[in-house]
């Protein structure tokens, strides 16, 4: 009879690592757990009360003992806050090569977009032994996106975006759940991850996925922000070239950004949303409070389209760029 795994199967490159980190926690903890529990019967035997008559022996503290349990656990603890620290730091950090993949959270469903705009609801397709990056948000309540055989999991917030990394190492099929009560039919929030050989996931891609409709137009999240950003009247303030009442968003993504005041920010994907949303917030040095809030009159698929239009500019960006 085969035996019961008590893992999921190691399927990234960081599932190996979280693994060795849990099992090195779990390894210490039992190990001083039962070191306590035998030193306390041991003791508790050894140094019993004999008779009534009998009168305790006087001992002496040792210093070596003392400063032994004293240094030797504080430095198992600090080689496992750097251990774990590193590990999470690795987690949090995509290389600069992954492919990037938007994910929605809604009631009770996952809807997933890929680079060159294929559309999947409760499905993610990705390649063998390429990052992806998942940039995520929620439509309504706070969920969780987590993978098991990946190890790795990330809430997804209303207002905000939050980033998720991880590296296929093996071709199969793996869960997705979500790790965060969000209502009646949160058990039923679940998907299927497939990892494919790159060759196939290239086909797949060519065929336009398994979940678009077949003579649906396909044009990429960057392709179909360029629409909104012309449709919803942007370029008209942020030029391009620079000279408008708005500051150019040429090369702005991830770029320093100058604010009144004096204070400095970065143009990631929060600050970008927080710019479309209530641009009130943050003003850019040099320009005045003109813009009006998008709050309602975008969705959270729009905004996705615009801030992947925004990366998507060419980074030579002109001096004090920003919203």
């Amino acid at each position: 009879m085969p035996g019961i795994p008590i893992m999921p199967p190691q399927a990234s490159t960081m599932a190996w690592r979280v693994d060795a980190v849990f099992f090195a926690l779990s390894g210490l903890s039992l190990f001083f757990t039962l070191l306590v529990f035998t030193l306390v019967i041991y003791f508790a035997i050894k140094y019993r009360r004999k008779s009534e008559n009998e009168v305790p022996e006087v001992i002496h503290g040792d210093n070596r003992l003392e400063l032994a349990w004293t240094f030797i656990p504080l430095g198992l603890a600090l080689a496992m806050f750097a251990w774990s620290g590193i590990e999470y730091i690795n987690l949090n950090n995509p290389p600069a090569n992954s492919m990037e993949i938007y994910v929605i959270g809604r009631q009770w469903m996952w809807k997933i977009i890929h680079p060159d705009g294929q559309e999947e609801i409760n499905q993610l397709h990705v390649p063998l032994g390429r990052p992806v990056k998942l940039t995520m948000t929620s439509q309504d309540v706070i969920h969780d996106f987590f993978i098991p055989a990946f190890r790795v999991k990330a809430d997804t917030v209303p207002g905000r975006y939050q980033t998720m990394w991880f590296e296929p190492t093996q071709v199969g099929e793996y869960h997705i759940f979500c790790a965060e009560y969000c209502g009646t039919q949160h058990s039923g929030m679940i998907g299927t991850i497939y990892v494919m050989e790159p060759s196939a996931y290239e086909q797949w891609l060519a065929s336009g996925g398994r979940t678009q409709a077949q003579n649906a137009p396909q044009i990429s999240p960057a392709q179909a922000g360029e629409l909104q950003f012309a449709t919803l009247g942007c370029a008209a303030c942020h030029r391009p070239e620079g000279g408008g009442p708005a500051p150019s968003l040429v090369g702005v993504y991830n770029s320093d950004v100058k604010l009144e005041g004096g204070q400095t920010v970065k143009a990631d994907d929060t600050y970008l949303r927080e710019s479309i949303l209530a641009p009130a917030a943050k003003i850019v040095a040099g320009y005045p409070n003109i813009m009006q809030s998008y709050q309602g009159r975008v969705s959270n698929e729009q905004l996705d389209q615009l801030l992947a239009y925004i990366k998507a500019q060419a980074p030579a960006a002109p001096s004090g760029s920003g919203r």
